[in-house]
């Protein structure tokens, strides 16, 4: 376990009460430990994104969340990472990282993509539209064969000590395959982290910290994305009774 990636409380959350169940990702209850979290998080956002070159309050912003969790020894702690990537190629080393390895097959997601930009590039250069078509298509198939490989190299835990992969995840959800960008969101993060390395979860959150969006604005917090992250937290906390109540209240 990497201790660098678990952060310490520096307000007194003494006093706070400790939630005795894990809170539902998809509901509107925000237990008070995870918004000290959140808050302490955001000051550590905007003193780190100095050396990112990017205003967070200026320019687009994204998706944060924190997961409260307990050590070994009893003691409270959290962990902290973002949706997605960082703008440009910022990289900040406290962050929970993706859940794949981009050195998986010999870096294969890399030498893929790289194939897939010189099948472009070719296409800017030719100009028969039947030649054209053709490598549009060749390019497409690759996509396709692309993105099956990296879904099979996603793998998850849960809470039973069980592992899937994101195809078999999705299966058996409305959609039946990932959607783009599948795994990559906070929370499925957090909890792969936590869940790897025997922290025990406690509370969740995600907010969005810097430029509004039509459908998100600065410093609100938001429920986990349902057409990303629902099979996958669903099978990540099945043990956890969350999702019997939450398909009730249509969540």
């Amino acid at each position: 376990m990497d201790k660098e990636l678990i952060f310490n409380f520096k307000t007194d959350i003494s006093e706070i009460k400790i939630p005795e169940k894990f809170n539902n990702p998809f509901g509107d209850n925000i237990p008070e430990i995870a918004k000290v979290a959140a808050k302490e998080f955001q000051q550590f956002i905007d003193f780190e994104s100095q050396e990112w070159n990017y205003d967070f309050h200026n320019q687009k912003g994204k998706m944060f969340g924190v997961l409260v969790i307990q050590k070994a020894d009893k003691t409270y702690h959290y962990l902290g990472t973002v949706s997605g990537k960082l703008p440009g190629k910022a990289v900040c080393n406290k962050f929970v990282p993706s859940v794949f390895d981009n050195s998986v097959g010999d870096f294969f997601i890399n030498k893929g993509m790289t194939g897939l930009t010189e099948i472009g590039n070719q296409i800017k250069r030719i100009k028969d539209p039947t030649e054209i078509n053709l490598l549009k298509e060749e390019r497409r198939q690759k996509s396709i064969a692309l993105q099956h490989r990296l879904f099979e190299n996603y793998h998850f835990s849960n809470l039973s000590g069980e592992s899937k992969n994101l195809l078999e995840i999705f299966e058996l959800s409305s959609n039946g395959i990932p959607p783009s960008a599948a795994g990559e969101c906070a929370a499925p993060k957090l909890l792969q982290y936590a869940i790897n390395h025997q922290l025990k979860p406690i509370a969740l959150t995600e907010f969005w910290w810097g430029g509004s969006t039509k459908e998100k604005e600065h410093n609100i917090f938001y429920p986990a994305c349902k057409d990303r992250c629902r099979p996958i937290l669903e099978y990540m906390l099945k043990d956890t009774n969350l999702f019997v109540k939450a398909s009730r209240n249509q969540l």
